[in-house]
């Protein structure tokens, strides 16, 4: 029998739990018959059976994607079975591509913060640049918004929103500051948020979607980024929205208190608590400093996949974490999420659906290089105030991959041109959980986050297409 405190009550009004349940069933009938509808339609002209088939898959996992009608490691999955049973592809080759090497750097990635978090070096260091720096309020605001999005250089920034929450919670706690009233409140929070997302777009390590963009990329093409690459390609953006989303808070939410004196006590005091690293903190962070410097100056000749996974075993050797810690952490149908999203793109791009669908869609509005760029950075960026980040890559990927074949552009010029803008939601709760756990503590309301972030995404969008024009063909990555 289960115990009393296992016992949940479902209290709400009948009809609203039967619409509940009700909605996401219409959802799945509504996905099937999408794909019904595709594929029972007319062949149009230029897309071949197959490409037909793969176009009618891939509109049932967006539709599911977007409006979360399954979980999004069951719809990978789904697609996964779709594409052999269709004929689209092998079944050999289609559950082969969960084996793709932006897979395993993701696990890598996934696996070594997880090392970071469970031994509280991240923590220790979050407390003790907090305590250095943030003896003002302006320098203790500055300081969460640079070390949200330091700390997002090298780990995912949901892991850093979600570490780092309750040292801001202590902190508007022990100032006691009033719920939705404060303006510091707001914009500590603010600049957790925003510090994460901002700074998770500067390396591959900030989040799952740049990676996910590479493997589809290298799927298609065979074609990839560097890690070192990749940051240069970032990091001007990231450095212009750090400095536009500090200005941006400070506009919004001026400072209204005069000392944070009660919260640089009680920093020190958990800091002092923590006492002096132990030497696991120590190995951990050696092993990620010189897997870091791998990543930078071995990447291309050695393999991101392959660095992160030997760092990974190299600490199970060192025995400094075990199994049971890494299942703590790591979220394993987000791997299965992106073995099917990479399995999907490749289907569409080797079926000729991503040239026909470009055809059909961005192409018709486009003229050269520079206005694909424009036109599908700001889809890219709108999408993802609405999906997931890693949703809007499986989506946009396989269409771009197709206009880049239909403008004769370089295809490696669409990873970064759909992934970075992906990365970048700082309007809405729903965009990023981020935004979420900010929203989630009390203190902002939605307009909060909507008149602000709009205008840090419009600075965003402008500043992108800006870098992209002028700085990356110095890079050696064109637009035409």
């Amino acid at each position: 029998m289960p115990h009393e405190s296992e016992i949940v009550v479902d209290r709400r009004p009948l009809w609203r739990i039967l619409l509940s349940h009700s909605r996401q069933s219409a959802l799945v009938v509504c996905g099937g018959l999408l794909y019904w509808l595709i594929l029972s339609a007319p062949l149009p002209g230029g897309l071949t059976p197959e490409g037909q088939k793969a176009l009618a898959a891939f509109a049932l996992c967006v539709f599911y994607w977007v409006f979360s009608a399954l979980p999004l490691v069951i719809t990978s999955l789904l697609a996964i079975i779709l594409l052999p049973l269709s004929g689209v592809m092998q079944s050999a080759q289609a559950y082969a591509l969960f084996g793709n090497e932006a897979v395993f750097f993701i696990l890598g990635a996934f696996i070594l913060a997880a090392c970071l978090m469970k031994s509280g070096l991240s923590t220790r260091l979050a407390l003790n640049i907090l305590h250095r720096f943030g003896h003002t309020p302006r320098r203790l605001l500055l300081s969460i918004f640079l070390l949200n999005a330091v700390m997002a250089f090298f780990m995912s920034e949901h892991a850093v929103a979600a570490m780092n929450f309750p040292i801001v919670v202590e902190i508007v706690s022990v100032l006691g500051l009033p719920r939705q009233r404060s303006n510091y409140a707001r914009a500590l929070f603010l600049a957790m948020a925003w510090g994460s997302s901002i700074g998770g777009i500067a390396t591959l390590l900030g989040g799952a979607r740049a990676p996910l963009a590479l493997g589809i990329l290298r799927e298609a093409t065979g074609k990839s980024y560097s890690f070192l690459e990749w940051t240069l390609l970032a990091l001007p953006l990231v450095l212009v929205l750090l400095v536009a989303g500090y200005q941006i808070i400070l506009r919004f939410f001026p400072i209204d208190i005069d000392t944070v004196q009660a919260a640089d006590s009680a920093l020190n005091d958990r800091w002092l608590k923590l006492g002096r690293a132990s030497l696991e903190e120590w190995i951990i962070g050696v092993v990620m400093l010189g897997t870091f410097i791998a990543w930078l100056v071995g990447g291309e000749e050695f393999g991101l996949a392959n660095i992160a996974i030997a760092a990974v075993v190299l600490l199970f050797i060192l025995r400094v974490i075990t199994w049971p810690d890494i299942e703590r952490y790591v979220n394993w149908g987000v791997l299965l999420m992106y073995g099917g999203a990479i399995a999907l793109g490749a289907a569409i791009n080797k079926s000729g659906a991503a040239t026909w669908l470009a055809h059909m869609t961005i192409s018709r509005w486009a003229a050269d290089g520079p206005t694909v760029v424009i036109l599908l950075s700001l889809v890219s960026i709108l999408l993802t105030e609405a999906m997931s980040h890693s949703a809007v890559v499986a989506l946009l990927m396989p269409v771009s991959l197709g206009v880049a074949h239909e403008f004769g552009l370089d295809p490696r010029l669409m990873a970064p041109v759909v992934a970075l803008p992906a990365g970048l939601a700082f309007t809405l709760p729903i965009g990023t959980p981020a935004n979420a756990i900010a929203f989630s503590s009390g203190y902002l309301r939605i307009r909060d986050l909507l008149v602000p972030g709009a205008l840090l995404e419009v600075i965003a969008w402008v500043s992108f297409n800006v870098l992209a024009r002028w700085y990356w063909p110095l890079l050696g990555v064109h637009l035409n």
